[in-house]
């Protein structure tokens, strides 16, 4: 019988297994943010465990809250700060050098097809845009992972979602993946694998595959998966060509990666994206989702453009598509957030942050602030946020906000129109 590509990568990290469903796998990659590694880092100072199993695989950021806005988080840093320095872990990036992790670690070639990953993070399924296991565990598993290099999972069983057809102009990424978990639900798929292939899939540049894999974990999933190819191997190609001789014997070698054609999947879900319109969410689920011509005309306080799914240079080009030349609806704010330096360099370069700013917005450093409610463009109470993040959960960037999750073409629309409204009317 055939294998799906996570069962692949199981067998091929498997280091344990306790029971039939308890795979104890090797990790490539432990990443890590100044939220949640703190406390795993001063429980194993307490414990007398204070190592790391690999420097080199160990990655580390400072990016949800950057600069620090207060004693508390000054002291999350240094905690970050004195820990990469007692342990000699070099892929560690402090203020001016940081960036959303899941844009940031990408970017630096810091991820391959057939790595596990983990990290203190639910969006860690970002990184299975690259035909990689990643996940966000909890505290005691990355303490686990820091210090051995291991972390323990079920047995994995795998949704495969095949998207079929052609995307209409103004239509994204982002639209299928809502589309998809409004299909699925939030509870759709719990403990799985979804394995995102087909036409539509194949055709897709990395960034818009990282958008779909970012947002598994809203429909439960432990991990979101693509399958590595061309497209994953011009990508890497700067991290990888001292490693083959051609980008074809990459190709080559990335399909050993591939599901098998007579793999065993828990559920198959075929979507055709022929005639889909952009989504946008209403209410406090990411299942909670209607083409955006039904939310046409609901009024928004704030247009937020940014996080680990829409923070990408594409994200940013597309925004200046409607933007250039328009300014943002009176009463409405805007901010956007590139979501690594280079990212904004290349938006500063190709005068993407100067229509921003004829346009109105404010543009803040790369910072996963404001997506969670931290820092940098939390709501008020009864305020509502158009955004292109991922989660839309009941005072997610604010106490008593709401929050409405759409693609950059559609954030955009709603900051020149002031209102939810459909982004083609804008698009040439």
């Amino acid at each position: 019988m055939g294998k799906t590509i996570a069962e692949k990568i199981f067998d091929a990290h498997l280091r344990d297994q306790p029971s039939p469903d308890n795979m104890i796998l090797d990790l490539d990659v432990v990443m890590c943010h100044e939220i949640t590694t703190p406390i795993a880092i001063m429980d194993l100072v307490e414990k007398g465990k204070d190592k790391v199993f690999d420097p080199t695989k160990i990655k580390a950021v400072i990016d949800h809250v950057t600069p620090a806005k207060d004693s508390k988080t000054a002291m999350q840093g240094k905690i970050m700060r004195d820990w990469a320095k007692r342990h000699n872990i070099t892929d560690f990036f402090d203020v001016g050098q940081n960036g959303v992790c899941h844009a940031l670690f990408p970017e630096k070639g810091f991820v391959r097809p057939g790595y596990t990953i983990i990290m203190g993070d639910s969006h860690t399924c970002t990184h299975g845009a690259f035909g990689t296991f990643a996940a966000g565990v909890g505290t005691t598993d990355l303490q686990v992972g820091i210090y051995k290099g291991v972390c323990s999972f079920r047995k994995p069983q795998t949704i495969k979602v095949n998207v079929t057809g052609k995307l209409a102009k103004g239509v994204t990424a982002k639209d299928v993946i809502l589309a998809i978990i409004k299909k699925l639900t939030v509870n759709g798929a719990t403990d799985k694998v979804i394995e995102f292939c087909g036409e539509v899939v194949d055709s897709m540049n990395m960034a818009a595959r990282m958008t779909l894999c970012n947002m598994a974990v809203e429909a439960g999933g432990t991990s979101g998966i693509c399958l590595p190819d061309r497209v994953t191997a011009e990508y890497l190609w700067p991290f990888i060509q001292d490693q083959y001789p051609t980008i074809d014997a990459a190709v080559e070698d990335f399909a050993k990666w591939h599901s098998d054609p007579d793999a065993q999947y828990a559920q198959v879900l075929d979507i055709d994206v022929n005639s889909l319109n952009p989504q946008v969410t209403f209410g406090f689920k990411p299942d909670n989702v209607k083409d955006i011509q039904e939310m046409e005309g609901t009024p928004v306080d704030q247009i937020y453009i940014g996080s680990c799914t829409n923070g990408r240079i594409e994200d940013l080009r597309a925004c200046a598509e409607i933007l250039a030349g328009k300014k943002v609806a009176k009463g409405v704010r805007g901010v956007v957030t590139p979501a690594t330096p280079l990212i904004y360099s290349m938006a500063l370069e190709e005068g993407i942050i100067k229509i921003f700013m004829d346009a109105g917005f404010c543009v803040l450093n790369p910072t996963c602030g404001a997506c969670l409610g931290m820092s940098s463009g939390v709501l008020a109470e009864n305020e509502v946020c158009a955004s292109t993040t991922n989660r839309n959960f009941n005072g997610r960037m604010g106490k008593g906000g709401m929050v409405h999750l759409m693609s950059p073409y559609s954030a955009a629309a709603a900051a020149v129109a002031g209102v939810i409204t459909d982004p083609r009317k804008y698009l040439n």
